[in-house]
């Protein structure tokens, strides 16, 4: 449902926990902002609260950053003269300059989702935006990118996606990011997610797909630099956040859908990257950001009064001019659905051109050999360290730690098994063996088991991929940081209060609190939507908990943008008397807690701290030791090195704590030593 920028009164109620709200978790933007400050209401699409591109606020939130970047009159004093010069040399010349290809990196930014999951979008739904721009800017027939418009041109550019990182491997131009956050402000792409991410600016396009904290914004570009004014920096402005960027769902093209994509109508046909790499590449507003009295500095663009959208044919907005025209709502650079757009003229084409051979980092595309083929090896397998992002209050898992990683197949043959070896904080190398079926250019992410005492530095190498040495030795090394998984929070108590105020789109709320075993024990909602300045009725529940028992409380919102703040000081607590279990609101999609209650009390570390391993290397038996005080654990369970389950037995007598390792083969494995609902896993060496 979509919702108004309407703001819900205010009201006083006796909740302390609304005023100690932590705000602001996704950048500096509150939310409705961009670049820190309210969007121009022409920005805003009337109809539908979209605002279609934030590049024209980005410029000004650039130039206030920077003082040396060119304003906008300094820009069009820059390329004015080089735009006559070009089409002067145009006029007596058919030379065309050629064929301009561009490289390309997607940088698909996501939370740990699984590809295809929200905002995790597939290889597919990435391959088809590059489509789109191809077809658009090459005004290719047969796709909506052709048109039949008199000034409607082939602009001589086009995209295609690397096939080279920056480091002289193998790819397929799509980087996949975890950066352990479910949405991200303007301002923290700019801080954060660019800088963190991006790929040389004068080899490659960087192009981000994100989840924005605002979900009504669709995307915005850095507009190119300027040199050789008087004074002004030479060097291209920051080239560290220099890209476009574009919210998951407006990625790509439902026209090449094979069922996996993640797009919403009107914005579902990849218009706006070809809007925001018009920018990139110089290009302004159809309207000029103004009104009738502006231009675009394009000829062939009949003035406009202000933005259009939808795809209202036949609009006249500067009728008092001479020769107005009507408004061309059918150019990439309006406001228009993307089904309406598929126009891009001469005098744009002109500028593009001008601005490819002189703007710096745009200039160097043109010689970029990043998109050219490199030869690929018959085994080649690649390994990265995802990031670990841990849930608050830690994991109701009892298993051995783990560590996400992806395994990639840069060969040309199936990729079949890969062995690895690694080591935390320079300890030891332990051997992993993956086992799948991976074509060309296909990854999988795994949680490969982690033996480590402490947190810290993971180092990663591939030994061998297919069973033979691997045959590119520059992409076989990965570093990363490993962390243990932190215990829950444990409460001595068995009642618990819990507190909910939804915003009045209760719609869309839903909670849930589920148990060690993964049952749900309390729930709530959806709830009712209210009309405006109404106020939810507040939840107030009683939740009577076990004891050895992990709890983990989800809370949901459909439209992505939590319960606090945008519409009403809503919010939600867990808590008994004055201690305080969890508290929040602020959140975009999901957020979840994790607790326990009465967990062996302090007996649970001792328990832990108290089982050893002898002898370890073992050859025939290894023996479990575990303090008399704690009696007998329940069961024991043996794991290979990959995470296989090789033994579980229950334990009813000392007897049962002599394990016999005789039958198994030489190698390192884990066994996991279970008590009540506690555990410990143990390495242990069979000789």
């Amino acid at each position: 449902m979509k919702k108004t920028t309407l703001f819900k009164n205010l009201f006083l109620f006796s909740l302390t926990f609304l005023a100690s709200f932590a705000f602001a978790q996704n950048g500096n933007d509150s939310k409705g902002t961009i670049f820190g400050k309210k969007p121009n209401p022409e920005s805003v699409n009337p109809y539908t609260g979209h605002i279609r591109c934030a590049s024209t606020e980005y410029e000004k939130f650039l130039q206030e950053k920077d003082p040396k970047r060119l304003t906008d009159a300094q820009f069009e004093a820059w390329i004015a003269p080089l735009i006559e010069n070009y089409r002067n040399m145009q006029s007596v010349s058919s030379q065309t300059g050629g064929i301009i290809t561009i490289p390309v990196v997607v940088h698909v930014i996501h939370n740990g989702q699984a590809v295809g999951t929200a905002p995790n979008i597939t290889d597919a739904q990435v391959q088809s935006q590059i489509t789109v721009m191809n077809n658009d800017f090459r005004r290719l027939a047969g796709t909506p990118g052709f048109n039949t418009n008199a000034v409607g041109v082939d602009t001589q550019i086009q995209f295609a996606l690397a096939q080279q990182d920056p480091n002289g491997n193998p790819t397929n131009g799509i980087d996949r990011v975890n950066l352990c956050q479910p949405s991200w402000s303007t301002t923290a792409i700019n801080s954060t997610v660019k800088p963190t991410t991006i790929w040389d600016p004068t080899l490659y396009l960087n192009m981000w797909s994100v989840n924005f904290t605002d979900a009504t914004l669709l995307g915005y570009a850095q507009f190119p630099d300027a040199s050789g004014l008087p004074g002004l920096n030479a060097s291209g402005g920051a080239a560290n956040t220099d890209g476009v960027v574009a919210n998951y769902s407006t990625f790509g093209s439902i026209n090449y859908n094979d069922g996996t994509f993640l797009l919403n109508a009107p914005y579902n046909e990849g218009r706006t990257m070809t809007h925001e790499v018009g920018h990139w590449i110089g290009l302004r507003h159809i309207w000029g950001d103004g009104d009738c009295s502006v231009d675009d500095f394009c000829t062939d663009t009949p003035n406009a009064g202000a933005a259009n959208f939808g795809c209202p044919t036949g609009t006249n907005s500067c009728t008092g001019l001479a020769n107005p025209g009507n408004d061309m709502i059918e150019n990439y650079m309006d406001y228009t659905d993307d089904s309406c757009m598929n126009i891009y003229t001469q005098k744009q084409k002109d500028r593009m051109v001008v601005i490819m051979n002189n703007a710096p980092r745009r200039v160097t595309l043109k010689t970029s050999t990043k998109d050219l083929p490199m030869t690929l090896f018959a085994n080649d397998a690649e390994v990265k360290i995802e990031a670990s992002c841990s849930t608050a209050g830690g994991s109701c898992s009892s298993s051995a730690p783990t560590q996400k990683i992806t395994i990639y197949n840069r060969g040309t043959a199936t990729l079949t098994s890969v062995l690895l070896n690694y080591s935390v904080n320079g300890g030891a190398a332990t051997p992993y063996t993956w086992n799948g079926s991976l074509a060309t250019h296909k990854f999988a992410t795994v949680d490969m088991p982690v033996v480590a005492s402490s947190s810290g530095t993971i180092n990663i190498t591939v030994v061998n991929a297919n069973g033979v040495t691997d045959q590119r030795a520059s992409n076989n090394t990965a570093s990363g940081t490993f962390t243990l998984p932190a215990a829950p929070q444990n409460y001595t108590f068995n009642t618990v209060e819990f507190l909910l105020l939804g915003d009045r789109y209760g719609s869309e709320t839903t909670w849930n609190l589920k148990n060690s075993a993964g049952t749900i024990v309390y729930s709530g909602g959806p709830y009712t939507n209210l009309a405006a300045n109404n106020t939810q009725t507040l939840v107030n529940t009683t939740w009577n908990l076990n004891n050895n028992q992990c709890y983990t409380f989800t809370i949901n919102d459909s439209w992505g943008d939590g319960i606090c703040c945008t519409y009403g000081e809503g919010g939600y607590e867990i808590k008994n008397g004055s201690t305080i279990i969890a508290t929040g609101g602020e959140f975009t999609t999901t957020e979840s807690k994790i607790f326990t209650i009465n967990v062996l009390g302090t007996q649970s570390n001792s328990l832990l701290n108290s089982i050893s391993l002898y002898p370890n290397p073992s050859s025939s038996v290894l023996n479990i030791s575990i303090a008399t005080e704690f009696g007998l654990p329940d069961s024991y369970t043996i794991y290979n090195s990959i995470g296989q389950t090789i033994e579980t037995k229950n334990i009813a007598s000392q007897n049962d704590l002599s394990v016999n390792t005789s039958a198994l083969s030489s190698g390192i494995y884990f066994i996991k030593i279970m008590k009540d609902s506690d555990s410990n896993t143990l390495r242990f060496i069979k000789e």
